[in-house]
């Protein structure tokens, strides 16, 4: 409290100084540590021993009476979450901030610590959500490009015969489950060596109807072919018709139901954003 002299005039009863800086700085950084500390939901004597000094040491820099050392103020940020600029109560000339963006970071630090930790989680999430909208959708079949191993028995074996492989979704690559790369001429003109094919598979498919093109399965060896009630045939006319008897083993894999092209394939960049942030398809 100031005192007056006796000669009328008046001088301050208690200054203090910090590093040779006005009393009005030392004001700032007393009540921001406190309000920083309060904001956080904790009490004087947590920080005091957070800090490794006593009650009445933290009290009094609070209160103003004493002042922080030097070696105690980035201490002292780095506990309440706070930088220099916040304690000493000066503008980051670094940083560079809209008024709506100030209005909200000051709302933020108004915020009780357990309010702050929602404000991020609500964050974070809208990141994510932002984040997936921009990575395309990404559907998981199993991918076929070589001759099934022998001795497997029958279709229901396949996934453990085939990789994953992923495609940007649409709405035929999702009725998808298989693809498989056609193998030799015997379905040209329709079907090219060396191209995908999309399957579905049995009984998903239904049963196939005459002229229908489906996956098969002879052996241990796949083939693509136009089922007809005497037999597989080829679109190619050079090739016979594979017939067989009771004792055969044919099994349906699946429809073909289109081609796919190399631009359908999922980069590796999109797969790996795709998992992170979804997890993938089941």
């Amino acid at each position: 409290m100031a005192r007056q002299k006796k000669d009328g005039t008046v001088s301050a009863g208690r200054i203090i100084d910090i590093d040779g800086k006005s009393g009005k700085e030392l004001s700032a950084v007393s009540k921001n540590m406190r309000k920083f500390r309060e904001q956080l939901g904790m009490e004087q004597k947590e920080l005091s021993k957070a800090l490794g000094m006593s009650d009445n040491t933290v009290g009094n820099w609070e209160r103003g009476y004493s002042k922080p050392p030097i070696d105690m103020l980035l201490p002292i940020c780095g506990i309440l979450g706070m930088t220099l600029y916040d304690l000493f109560g000066v503008k980051d000339p670094s940083m560079r901030y809209s008024a709506g963006e100030q209005a909200l970071l000051a709302d933020y630090r108004e915020l009780s610590i357990y309010h702050r930790d929602a404000v991020r989680e609500l964050i974070n999430n809208l990141r994510k959500a932002e984040l997936m909208e921009e990575i395309p959708e990404i559907t998981e079949l199993i991918y076929f490009g070589r001759q099934l191993a022998a001795g497997v028995g029958d279709p229901s074996e396949l996934y453990d015969e085939g990789e994953p492989m992923y495609f940007y979704s649409s709405e035929l690559v999702d009725k998808a489950d298989f693809v498989f790369t056609v193998n030799g001429e015997s379905m040209e003109p329709e079907y090219h060596s060396g191209e995908m094919v999309l399957v579905q598979k049995f009984p998903d498919c239904g049963d196939l109807r005459a002229g229908e093109i489906g996956a098969f399965m002879v052996g241990s060896e796949a083939y693509i072919k136009e089922y007809q009630p005497d037999g597989l045939h080829s679109l190619n006319k050079k090739y016979s018709t594979m017939k067989f008897t009771q004792d055969d083993k044919v099994f349906l894999i699946g429809r073909v139901i289109g081609t796919a092209e190399s631009e359908d394939i999922a980069s590796a960049h999109d797969v790996e954003r795709y998992a992170a942030t979804c997890g993938g398809r089941d």
